[in-house]
Formats: C-alpha cells, sequence, structure tokens
C-alpha cells in the first residue's frame, strides 16, 4: 500500500510540473502514472550503470554530471511515453530538479510519523 501511494504521489508531482513548466507536458493522468512508474524502474535499473559509467565524469565535475544523467532518465522516459514530452535537456533538467525537490515535499506530508508511541 504505501508503494502504490508513493506512486500516486509522484504521478501528482509529474502533473503539477508539467502544469507549471512551459517545456514539460503531459496529456493524462494515467501518463503521469506511467511517468512515475517508468522513472522508478530506469532509476532502478538504468541509472546505476549509467553513474558506473560516468564516474570520472563526474569526480571531475564534483557530482553535477549527475544532473545531466538524471536528465538523460527523463529524456528517455518521455522517449517511452507517448503522452508525455519534455522539449530539451534544459526542460529536463530543470524538471528533475524540481521534481526531485517536490517529491521530497510530498512524501514528507504524507508520511507516517516515526516517533510515535
Amino acid at each position: 500500500m504505501k508503494r502504490i501511494i508513493r506512486l500516486l504521489l509522484n504521478a501528482i508531482a509529474v502533473v503539477i510540473l508539467a502544469y507549471v513548466l512551459p517545456g514539460v507536458g503531459v496529456d493524462s493522468f494515467t501518463s503521469a502514472i506511467l511517468v512515475a512508474v517508468l522513472l522508478s524502474i530506469l532509476n532502478f535499473l538504468v541509472k546505476p550503470v549509467l553513474v558506473i559509467l560516468t564516474l570520472p565524469i563526474t569526480v571531475v565535475t564534483l557530482g553535477l554530471f549527475l544532473l545531466i544523467i538524471n536528465a538523460i532518465i527523463i529524456l528517455m522516459a518521455a522517449h517511452f511515453i507517448s503522452g508525455f514530452q519534455v522539449n530539451s535537456i534544459f526542460w529536463a533538467i530543470v524538471f528533475s530538479i524540481l521534481l526531485s525537490v517536490l517529491q521530497s515535499i510530498l512524501h514528507s506530508f504524507f508520511s507516517e510519523d516515526k516517533k510515535k508511541s
């Protein structure tokens, strides 16, 4: 149940950002759910491989290249899902930064309090 709630919160974050950012678009909430699922899968399977392959450039840029890797993951999701559009790598970087911030905010609102006795 917790995973479904997290997935729905991620989909809500995708819809909000698609509404706010002019370079990002999503057709429906179903497409947003598919984006949330695909981003989870790509972050689990593809991102570790990209991080390992680009480790030298990530070290040289002091970790800033990870923003490019996140943008590549988002552009891959946009390529695979027809109801999700990202216009450029710039909008993918902005989308990835704002998505992580918005996900943190949403998850903090809807997470259970760990200090309950």
